[in-house]
């Protein structure tokens, strides 16, 4: 409540009283929690789901009363009901067609909702209606209740799991838990800055915190305030979250059955894709400076490997692969396939793309519409017809395994094929298609053709006919009574009426739709004779009574009826119920039928998405000119060239991009001026080895890219005032990031290292980065100018080869080579071979596991050298500082 702004809402909150959970004043006006009261009905729901805000269905619209009512008309942008009346509780309700609406706006503040329904029909006068729980509303996870009667589709947004956080033996772990989906990932052994990109690139709907984060190395309880975890803290205290202990996953899984209101049995399914031989995600420093996470002032990488016309759940795939590359056996494939793609002679499918949470959720709840059921079956039919057609066989075939890798579902290519057919078929039989013409609306002359279209639309042409063959029969007799009875009571006075000859002020009267009241009446006026004398119509007049709602109520003074044509109606309204029933009932048991193969179906939807995502790429990369690189496992002494390389963001096909060729072996430097391109060609490098690795094209005319276990960027750092940190802090972390991570498998890019800070120290500091990079013996580019780098990695180097043994190394070799050169058996070794073995075994600790003795000589030359170069700055800039 202390995060409302609006004048309106202030208002309303000095009202509340926090003395229950609705936060109602029991001594305002409509203020009373007697039971059995629709405020007492309220807190019981309310009750049940505390955390929620309670919209209760009371005749046209969904209220909300005290805590609730501030946060719609603070977030929704409604009105309070009774104006600002400082003497009732705050109320406010939006009516029943702009709920949606509502829930949008409520969901997207991130606002969980409980929606509660009255149920329909008719009751006794004087009766409360019933009332019960009928859906929840959650970010990513929309109201579903009553859409199988709807004849439209519902825009389904991306699902929003729920987040933890915990810290084991191996690192960090992140576990993500979608109700949606009913699935869950644990991520094991990550480290706090993979963390903190993960968290800033996923919408969470809560975040829990394990107390393990806790223990930090310091040994104090205050965690974040001390050397490790300061990062994740920092990205969390910004952030809503819960602490939580016990088994993480286990004990995630409980809070998020809490949070969803789910029966303690209802089981979450394991969907983790083992991290071995897979790339380190993407860091948030090298994912925003390449494009793949929306970034203002940088070029989207995204935008550029798909059509414009491309959006939806084929971008996400391409972007989630991007941040989260695939193993090396994954990343084949997809070149495979992207191959095989860009020579296929034939048409291809039209590959429709549904949400497999959507399906997942409607088919769980049975509310999947026959739209959503023609969607399936376009789905089935697809995979069906890649299956029958000799050129996109294989494509289908390659496609299994990156859809197992993105769902965690192990589905062989047969059982897809078999069980496509199957639940195909079935659909099929039920469903009416397009083509069906057995299920005409009713038409007659007497009666206005939108009343049966109102009516009958809301069921026919929904499932076939032959399923429900007389209840169609029913409701043709019905309307066809109903016709007669209209043309016998009404038409007679509409003709009497017209052959009136009276001037303006005569007789006036038409046959309607009263829509409001699903009725056909006559409203009329002044149509009554002065004299009766017998005369055609007189008789159906004396018939009319006045038309009345479903209260009783006169409609109005021109609406009127007879007793045929309102029995009529209600045989009419009664066999098109009994109708519409039958309808729902059979759409609802095709949910249940396919509930039993919704594995299947999230599959087969999935691998559509990604056949569109891939094909899509392809036909942008063949317009903008990209290659296929040549992918290779990482062996020792890795190496990549690109040749005609060109920026991503540029169209090399409009020949406007400046090509540049890198043929890489070890870790560069890389000088130049100001302006001269160095930013730009780190960039250039880090997109195409990245998409090379994810399978993609990339942009230049040859390439070969070796499978990286990482990729890192790091360009210009910011400070950051609000963590009280400097620019030169910000990039010192994200290179111990950086480092820390790096291995000899992997491609470090860093630009202009340790501009933040003195010439002298900087050159200090980012010779040493050179230099830890070097042995560490990835491959890379370090752009510079410090230039008086370059002459300190030259000496760095003379004293790291004068520091290597030759002599004893060569020595060794000689003996070995005494050794394994004899051709008896030697039973006993004498002294000499003996030592020649020590020394073997000795050296190769030295090359294994980096002797101590040698990194400590090593260590205190780095401290000399440092020392040295302080000296030099001091000299050059003659300054001195006195004590």
């Amino acid at each position: 409540m202390q995060m409302c702004r609006k004048s309106s809402t202030v208002q309303l909150i000095s009202r509340l009283t926090y003395s229950n959970l609705l936060g109602l004043d029991v001594n305002l006006r409509n203020g009373s929690l007697k039971e059995g009261s629709i405020n007492w009905e309220m807190l019981q729901f309310k009750s049940r789901f505390p955390r929620e805000i309670l919209l209760c269905r009371v005749g046209d619209f969904y209220e909300a009363i005290g805590i609730d009512a501030c946060v719609l008309v603070e977030y929704a942008g409604l009105n309070p009901f009774g104006g600002l009346r400082s003497d009732s509780i705050p109320k406010a309700g939006c009516p029943v067609m702009n709920l949606r609406q509502t829930l949008d706006d409520l969901t997207r503040n991130g606002y969980s909702v409980c929606i509660v329904e009255e149920v329909q029909g008719p009751t006794q006068a004087r009766a409360r209606k019933r009332r019960f729980i009928s859906g929840h509303a959650h970010p990513g996870n929309p109201y579903v209740f009553g859409l199988v009667e709807d004849d439209r589709d519902l825009d389904f947004p991306e699902p929003m799991p729920v987040v933890g956080v915990s810290r084991s033996a191996k690192g960090y772990c992140l576990i993500s838990v979608l109700e949606t989906m009913k699935t869950y990932s644990a991520e094991d052994g990550l480290t706090e800055e993979a963390v903190v990109t993960k968290l800033r690139t996923c919408q969470y709907h809560h975040l829990f915190l394990h107390r393990s984060l806790k223990h930090n190395s310091s040994g104090t309880s205050r965690w974040g305030e001390f050397g490790e975890g300061g990062l994740l803290w920092g990205e969390c205290n910004a952030r809503s979250f819960e602490w939580f202990e016990g088994d993480p996953v286990n004990e995630l899984i409980i809070k998020v059955k809490e949070l969803y209101g789910l029966d303690i049995e209802v089981t979450f399914r394991n969907v983790t894709v083992a991290s071995v031989n897979r790339p380190r995600s993407l860091h948030l420093g090298t994912a925003t400076q390449i494009g793949a996470i929306s970034t203002e002032g940088i070029p989207s990488l995204i935008k550029v490997l798909l059509p414009s016309d491309c959006i939806g759940l084929p971008v996400s795939y391409i972007k989630d692969l991007l941040l989260n590359p695939p193993s090396y056996e994954i990343a084949s494939t997809i070149q495979a396939i992207c191959k095989h793609m860009s020579s296929i002679p034939c048409s291809i499918p039209e590959f429709t793309c549904v949400s497999p949470a959507k399906l997942v959720k409607l088919l769980e709840s049975k509310e999947a519409n026959h739209i959503e059921f023609c969607k399936i079956k376009n789905v089935l039919d697809e995979v069906i017809q890649m299956h029958g057609n000799s050129e996109l066989h294989e494509i289908l075939k390659l496609l299994i395994d990156p859809t197992w890798a993105a769902t965690g579902l192990n589905i062989d290519f047969e059982k897809l094929v078999k069980e496509s057919e199957m639940v195909s078929g079935r659909i099929g039989e039920i469903i009416s298609l397009d083509g069906d013409n057995d299920q005409e609306i009713c038409s007659y002359s007497a009666i206005p053709d939108d009343f049966f279209e109102m009516l009958e639309s809301s069921w026919k042409g929904r499932v076939k006919r032959i399923h429900l063959n007389e209840a169609f029969t029913e409701v043709e007799k019905a309307a066809e009574a109903l016709s007669l009875a209209v043309t016998e009571d009404f038409v007679p006075i509409l003709s009497r009426i017209k052959a009136s000859t009276a001037p303006l002020g005569g007789p006036r009267g038409e046959i309607l739709y009263a829509r409001e009241h699903g009725a056909v009446w006559f409203k009329g006026k002044r149509f009554a004779p002065s004299v009766w004398a017998g005369t055609p119509g007189e008789e159906q007049i004396k018939q009319l009574r006045p038309a009345v709602d479903s209260k009783g109520k006169k409609v109005g003074e021109e609406w009127f009826t007879t007793t045929k044509v309102e029995v009529a109606l209600a045989r009419y309204h009664e066999a098109g119920s009994k109708a519409k029933e039958k309808v729902l009932e059979l759409l609802r048991g095709l949910s249940a039928e396919l509930q039993a193969k919704i594995n299947v179906l999230v599959f087969a939807s999935v691998l559509l998405v990604i056949a569109k995502a891939l094909f899509a790429h392809v036909s942008e990369g063949r317009r903008r000119k990209w290659v296929f690189p040549v992918l290779s496992q990482f062996d020792k002494g890795g190496s990549m060239k690109l040749v005609g390389l060109s920026p991503y963001w540029f169209d090399a096909a409009e020949g406007n991009a400046v090509l540049n060729t890198v043929d890489m072996q070890s870790l560069f430097i890389l000088t130049g001026p100001n302006g001269g391109g160095k930013s730009s060609l780190l960039r250039s490098i880090c997109a195409a080895s990245l998409l090379g690795i994810c399978g993609f094209m990339v942009p230049a005319e040859s390439a070969s890219i070796p499978h990286f276990d990482s990729i890192m960027l790091h360009l210009k750092s910011y400070d950051s005032p609000a963590d009280g940190k400097s620019s030169f802090q910000i990039e010192m972390s994200e290179v111990r990031s950086i480092i820390s991570g790096a291995t000899s498998r992997s491609l470090v890019l860093v630009d202009e290292i340790c501009r933040g800070t003195e010439t002298a120290k900087g050159t200090c500091i980012a010779g040493s980065i050179i230099e830890t990079l070097d042995f560490i013996g990835c491959l890379g580019i370090v752009s510079t100018h410090l230039h008086e780098q370059i002459n300190y990695i030259k000496e760095s180097e003379e004293i790291r080869r004068a520091m290597e043994p030759v002599e004893l190394i060569k020595r060794v070799r000689e003996i070995e080579r005494e050794v394994y050169v004899e051709t008896e058996p030697i039973q006993q070794k004498d002294t000499k071979q003996a030592v020649a073995v020590n020394l073997i075994s000795r050296l190769n600790d030295f090359h294994v596991n980096s002797d101590a003795a040698s990194m400590k000589a090593l260590e205190e030359w780095r401290m000399r050298k440092m020392e040295r170069a302080k000296q030099r700055g001091l000299g050059k800039n003659a300054t001195i500082t006195v004590q």
